[in-house]
């Protein structure tokens, strides 16, 4: 578990799409996870939280 979360922050690190300001809270809150047991179910729910949210935006740009 902990491997795939060091997989997603260097992903966060690297990427483009993330602003600059988002990145270091990103960051903070995977590492965070990666020190709990229970964290893929917290990131599962973080992201699904989150794309209920920004889906709709999505779809309006025609991006899904």
């Amino acid at each position: 578990m902990k491997e795939k979360i060091e997989e997603v922050i260097v992903k966060v690190e690297n990427s483009t799409d993330i602003s600059t300001e988002d990145k270091p809270l990103i960051l903070k809150k995977l590492d965070e996870w990666g020190q709990e047991e229970n964290a893929i179910s917290d990131v599962n729910s973080y992201f699904e939280n989150w794309w209920m949210e920004m889906e709709p935006i999505f779809a309006e740009l025609g991006w899904v």
